[in-house]
């Protein structure tokens, strides 16, 4: 005879049982929409270098990027995020090399509308790829001077919108800089080019592969702690974004990514507007690596990129963008 012990009648592994089940309660998912393909472009021809510690990230000349757009295209990503790797030689005190109408993000741009014309580009408004300081502004007696800086991004934003760039992307951290962009935008008839915010940018330790693929780490002096966010704080955040938003950014960034979950939630529910995380590179480098070397398999993968859709990113900007695509298609 059976005796009944003291068990809950609501058992809720009831609804993890089968597969079929599980997706069917499924809070969150994730779809080819949910993902930003970044691509980093170099000068040159005929040239698709690897990068120390990404990979299956490359660099790309710009005659070789069609391939890899067609692909995206092809898979269904929405958005590219293009990165430039330039010369030395070209690089200045002022990055003016942002500012050059035949500069490497240009030509980039005019290569991927001619040929692929339906998917959305977006480019960094920033100083840090062309500056011989690595840093993303101007400097005078080691202050990162933030108006003079702006004047120069503010230019660099409307160049890129001529090009055809869909997206541009400030992630300066200048103070300002959103609200500026914006009125010149629309008083040069670039009203319908939208503006994603980099709001909640933390001078971070994980950029490190980032900085060696655009060529600007050797050259960066110091850190960058006195322009981008400290990771200590998320109330201030908060008053990143709110200004950004209020100044006419149409989407914000948080970054990076999974260190940073409960600012991409706190930005999600205070302000309900769309969030866009960043998987930066040092983040993708230990998934990466971590799968290479047999630590986890690549469930990993999709399981980091489902932490931002819980917590509330409406997209991810991330460099397992096109594996995933093809997992998610197949």
């Amino acid at each position: 005879m059976k005796i009944l012990g003291k068990y809950p009648s609501l058992r809720l592994r009831r609804n993890r049982k089968y597969d079929w089940t599980r997706r069917l309660v499924a809070e969150n998912n994730l779809s080819v929409n949910d993902l930003i393909l970044p691509i980093f472009v170099t000068e040159g021809k005929n040239k698709v270098e690897s990068i120390k510690n990404m990979p299956g990230v490359y660099r790309y000349s710009v005659d070789k990027i069609n391939p890899i757009i067609n692909k995206a295209s092809k898979l269904g990503i929405p958005l590219v995020a293009i990165f430039p790797h330039i010369k030395n030689t070209k690089k200045s005190s002022m990055g003016t090399e942002a500012l050059n109408e035949n500069n490497l993000v240009c030509h980039a741009i005019k290569k991927i509308k001619k040929n692929n014309p339906k998917i959305g580009i977006m480019c960094d408004v920033a100083l840090d790829p062309y500056t011989n300081h690595g840093h993303d502004g101007i400097i005078k007696k080691n202050e990162i001077l933030n108006d003079e800086t702006v004047e120069i991004l503010v230019k660099q934003a409307l160049l890129q919108s001529e090009m055809g760039c869909d997206i541009v992307a400030p992630s300066d951290m200048m103070d300002g800089r959103v609200g500026i962009i914006r009125k010149a935008l629309d008083k040069n008839n670039f009203k319908n080019v939208q503006i994603l915010s980099y709001a909640s940018k933390y001078a971070s330790n994980f950029y490190n592969p980032f900085r060696n693929a655009v060529g600007s780490n050797k050259n960066l002096r110091g850190d960058k702690k006195t322009y981008q966010m400290d990771y200590k704080n998320s109330d201030e955040a908060l008053r990143e974004v709110a200004l950004d938003l209020k100044e006419g950014a149409d989407l914000v960034m948080v970054k990076p990514g999974m260190p940073y979950l409960d600012i991409i939630q706190k930005v999600k529910d205070q302000f309900k507007v769309p969030v866009i995380a960043y998987q930066v590179s040092g983040e993708y480098s230990m998934i990466a690596m971590g799968i290479k070397n047999n630590f986890f398999t690549k469930d990993a993968i999709l399981e980091s990129l489902m932490s931002f859709k819980r917590s509330g990113a409406c997209a991810v900007v991330t460099y397992f963008a096109l594996e995933m695509a093809e997992n998610l298609n197949s």
